[in-house]
């Protein structure tokens, strides 16, 4: 089969395209990612130019192809208990200092396929076990949602879950379902999903005591990132924490936080 040729005319269309759909900046190297992830699409529509294929998508709508177009070129990458001093420190520096009679809510604002909302949720209920916490995770895949909703995952991605965890936490599967791992159903009722765009005017999904939006700004301009910060800080109640990236830095965007330890910051102004 002859490879599809992405013109620069063409890449440009689908650099803009997913600059504004998402506020993701896509760099000349990323031609071979779009001519990689897209091809599918052109096989399934047999079509034999990239042109044609956005034309599927402009029309199609946001709920159309669309939104497929957006699940294949944006990244996932994400594992359990990634960056594991951010969860030391919400064991042993957040949750000794918690209301118990207040809902403690949580937002996994760039959640992927699930593994950092359920890691979030497996420390809350061990530290907690009570039902005063609430976990919302967000992502603008939708094919990852899908995902994450299930909790079933391929047992090699398990490494980082502690053994006391997998032991309360997680079932391991059998017959069809073999080298695959279930997160507990009592934990999958717990956290519930959404498709969010972090660039769009966020919905009324109310305020957060603490808010992971970790590894996410790399792929942002300097202008989109403000916009995304002054939105999150918007839903972080007062004296809320706001975890990034080891990554990464808020320098210059900080908007009512401060900086209290590596990639933590904290609400201090309304």
């Amino acid at each position: 089969m002859t490879q599809n040729i992405l013109t620069n005319v063409e890449f440009n269309l689908f650099r803009d395209f997913i600059y504004q759909q998402a506020g993701i900046r896509l760099s000349d190297e990323k031609k071979p990612l779009i001519i990689s992830r897209l091809s599918k699409r052109l096989r399934h529509y047999s079509i034999t130019s990239f042109q044609e294929y956005f034309d599927i998508i402009i029309a199609s709508g946001v709920d159309g192809e669309q939104q497929i177009a957006i699940d294949l070129l944006t990244t996932n990458e994400t594992y359990f208990f990634r960056e594991p001093k951010h969860f030391a420190f919400l064991a042993d520096e957040i949750i000794p200092t918690l209301d118990r009679t207040k809902v403690f809510r949580v937002w996994s604002a760039a959640s992927s396929s699930g593994e950092e909302a359920y890691s979030i949720a497996m420390l809350l209920d061990d530290k907690l076990n009570s039902s005063l916490w609430d976990i919302f995770a967000s992502d603008i895949n939708q094919t990852v949602i899908n995902m994450a909703r299930h909790g079933l995952y391929q047992q090699d991605r398990i490494d980082c879950i502690p053994k006391v965890y997998l032991q309360n936490y997680c079932f391991k599967g059998k017959d069809e379902y073999e080298g695959k791992l279930l997160i507990d159903p009592k934990l999958r009722k717990r956290v519930s999903f959404g498709l969010i765009n972090l660039t769009l005017p966020l919905e009324n999904i109310g305020t957060f005591q603490l808010i992971f939006l970790r590894n996410v700004m790399i792929y942002f301009d300097h202008e989109t990132k403000n916009k995304i910060i002054k939105q999150l800080v918007q839903k972080l109640a007062l004296g809320g924490y706001l975890f990034i990236g080891h990554s990464e830095t808020l320098k210059g965007f900080e908007n009512g936080l401060t900086q209290i330890s590596a990639a933590i910051y904290q609400k201090i102004a309304p």
